[in-house]
């Protein structure tokens, strides 16, 4: 009889048995066990995002010479947004959660980054775009293939809302708020050189925490440093710090600038930029999908800037800032009344602006510098879009890149040549019948007048070099030049042109700050430049009548205050050109170390005491002969000064500018002065500047300190 269950049959069911009990056995582990992790919130290993944040170091203080604090760092807060959290979480909620904190930003005061191109309210229209502004917006409509160009402000809202997708119960006016935060935060994915982008910036501690009881995803503070000024003065000269530019990236990145870093533009901030920056730390920050800080490392530390204290005297600045804003508007004021009685244009007589320059004969420190109009650093945030466009150009500094004529402060140039070449000595007498007749005899040549001939018919009659400084007389000065080189003019022109660069004029003057270089104008220079294709034949030529006009302050010199003080300064202490300087010392950023300390550097050294001494004693027969140009104002003040007039002419301007230099006391000068006011009429017009100046400085407890020209802040 046959067998019901054979062996190999029972084996293969078993097999099958086997097999089944294990696949089962499996997939009940994997639900009840692993599965069960996975979807336990506990349990599970949640999504993670990391980011590396910048730790801002503090920037350096800026003080005064005397102490006095200028500048310095304040704890901030800004509040940042992380695009990955807040993405991660859903359009609608990313949507919601931006317009919420936008509406408590305002509610408390605060106004959020907002740089979208399109105007805030109906009609939409495209604003006028920055530079950087347009570049982003290139940069937008290229990575987005299926925009054009030339799209409506209108169409790309449009079509941002939809892919955003801000939801369309919500009201375009606060869609366009939601777009531009999120078009701020995307840029950043599409142009990877921009800084971080920051939603607020220094926040109160109290409404960080309103914020975070909101409890947003993907929204963090970050600490950084407010620039704060305390004082309304010596703005061109401290300076200010802006976001870097793409352009100043390019340069700073490779010194380790991070995107986000605040730079100095001009004045001090810009020049000792590398002293004060100090170097940024790093961490890497880890978070969950929820915004929770689950880890941080530290990268490394910040290491904060160092001080530095300058040369100048914010006490003197204010007197200076206050004595050059006095005049000017006294001026202006004389001027528009004037105007109404002749029916003139009050705009064409009125002074758009000057400088003063103030430097220690001593040693060649800056003093004080002032340039006007000029603006407040306390408010330049709120204001820097209106002084950038204001046409009296607040932002421009007319102390450091003003270029101007000298008119006849020059001829004190001229004379020391003549001294130098034996042309004349101390008392050698030069008639000045009112014109000089040395161009007559050439082609197409006429009588040149001193400048007291159209008014008197007459000229100074016998002068020397004391006497024709004390009256400024044009002719004295003319002949001069004509008998210098053996009387050629192009010979005579190239060596005024060398003697005026030995006393600081047409040259760097070693100050850190940025500067003009201004035009020294000669023969060899036209030929120079000519060679080098910077000007075409025509203007490289020089006629005689140039070197005329060169001589007396005229022609196409053109120099800075910074310039003409330093030149004053040369003169004032027998003859040593030295390197100006604003830096006095620097100190570490524990202030346990001294890192740098002013030493006078010369620059050039005249030998001739003699010549010098006597152009100084013409200069003090300016401010104290009876014919003096200066008398009316220092002929009977209780300290000597030595002073020039110059009334210049200026392309075509309808009124001529004035300048005045000056140094105090005369037989052991501290300080020299140099003022150019610009349509000034005269230097005579403007040395009572001067005056105001050598008041504060000589007796600090004269009716100039006195008057109220502003306090410094606390």
């Amino acid at each position: 009889m046959q067998k019901m269950y054979k062996p190999a049959r029972i084996a293969i069911v078993f097999i099958m048995f086997i097999a089944l009990l294990g696949v089962f056995i499996t997939n009940l582990y994997r639900i009840q066990i692993h599965e069960a992790r996975a979807l336990n919130p506990y349990d599970a290993p949640q999504r993670r995002f990391s980011r590396t944040v910048n730790l801002h170091a503090a920037r350096g203080s800026i003080y005064d010479r005397n102490g006095i604090l200028l500048a310095s760092g304040r704890p901030s807060f800004n509040i940042m947004l992380d695009w990955a959290s807040m993405r991660a979480q859903g359009n609608d909620v990313f949507n919601a959660a931006i317009l919420n904190m936008i509406y408590m930003a305002m509610d408390h005061g605060f106004t959020h980054t907002d740089t979208f191109p399109i105007t805030r309210g109906a009609p939409f229209a495209f604003v006028d775009m920055t530079r950087e502004q347009q570049r982003r917006f290139d940069a937008y409509i290229e990575h987005h293939q299926g925009l054009h160009p030339d799209i409506t402000a209108s169409e790309f809202l449009a079509w941002l809302r939809r892919h955003y997708q801000i939801d369309y119960t919500i009201g375009i006016l606060d869609a366009r708020l939601i777009i531009g935060v999120r078009h701020e935060l995307e840029m950043r994915r599409i142009i990877g050189n921009l800084a971080p982008y920051v939603f607020l910036s220094d926040v109160t501690t109290d409404f960080i925490s309103l914020i975070m009881e909101q409890g947003h995803v993907g929204v963090f503070t970050e600490s950084s440093f407010v620039r704060e000024y305390h004082t309304t003065y010596a703005a061109h000269l401290i300076g200010y710090i802006r976001r870097m530019s793409p352009q100043q990236f390019e340069v700073l990145r490779e010194r380790g600038y991070s995107l986000d870093a605040l730079v100095g533009q001009v004045g001090a901030e810009y020049a000792f930029e590398e002293y004060l920056r100090g170097i940024d730390g790093r961490k890497r920050v880890v978070s969950t999908v929820d915004g929770s800080v689950i880890e941080v490392h530290m990268l490394s530390e910040p290491i904060p800037g160092d001080h530095i204290y300058l040369t100048i005297d914010i006490d003197l600045q204010a007197a200076v800032e206050h004595a050059l804003r006095t005049q000017i508007s006294l001026i202006n004021a004389e001027r528009y009344l004037e105007a109404m009685d002749t029916g003139e244009d009050p705009d064409d007589l009125r002074i758009p602006g000057g400088a003063v320059v103030v430097v220690d004969t001593r040693t060649g420190e800056l003093l004080a510098a002032a340039s006007y109009p000029t603006f407040n650093l306390t408010t330049l945030a709120q204001d820097f879009t209106s002084l950038n466009l204001d046409p009296g150009l607040p932002l421009f500094n007319r102390a450091t890149h003003g270029r101007y004529t000298p008119g006849s402060t020059f001829k004190m140039v001229t004379g020391f040549a003549g001294l130098r070449q034996e042309v004349v000595g101390r008392w050698t007498p030069i008639h000045c019948g009112g014109q000089f007749l040395g161009l007559t005899h050439l082609e197409g040549g006429h009588p040149v007048n001193c400048w007291i001939f159209p008014i008197a018919r007459v000229g100074h009659h016998n002068v020397d070099m004391i006497s024709a400084t004390e009256v400024s007389c044009n002719v004295y000065f003319m002949e001069i030049a004509a008998h210098l080189n053996d009387r050629s003019f192009i010979e005579s022109a190239n060596t005024i042109a060398d003697t005026a660069r030995e006393f600081g004029l047409g040259v760097h003057t070693g100050l850190e700050l940025p500067q003009s270089l201004g035009r020294l104008d000669s023969p060899l220079w036209r030929l120079d430049a000519y060679e080098r294709g910077a000007i075409n034949a025509s203007a490289a030529f020089w006629p005689a009548a140039l070197t005329i006009q060169t001589s007396f302050g005229q022609g196409e010199n053109r120099f800075t205050p910074l310039q003409l003080a330093s030149y004053t300064s040369t003169i004032a202490n027998g003859g040593i050109l030295f390197e100006q300087s604003i830096l006095q010392r620097r100190m570490s950023n524990d202030f346990t170390e001294q890192l740098h300390t002013f030493e006078p550097v010369i620059r050039n050294v005249i030998e001739e005491t003699e010549h010098i001494n006597t152009i100084r004693d013409g200069m003090l027969a300016a401010s104290i002969g009876n014919r003096g140009t200066a008398r009316a104002v220092f002929q009977n003040y209780p300290i000597l000064v030595g002073s020039k007039t110059g009334t210049a002419q200026f392309d075509s301007r309808n009124v001529n500018d004035g300048v005045f230099v000056a140094y105090a006391p005369h037989h052991n000068p501290e300080i020299a002065v140099a003022i150019v006011i610009e349509k000034g009429g005269s230097g005579s017009a403007v040395m009572d500047i001067a005056r105001m100046i050598f008041d504060y400085y000589f007796n600090p407890g004269s009716a100039i300190a006195a008057t109220p020209y502003g306090q410094l802040i606390p």
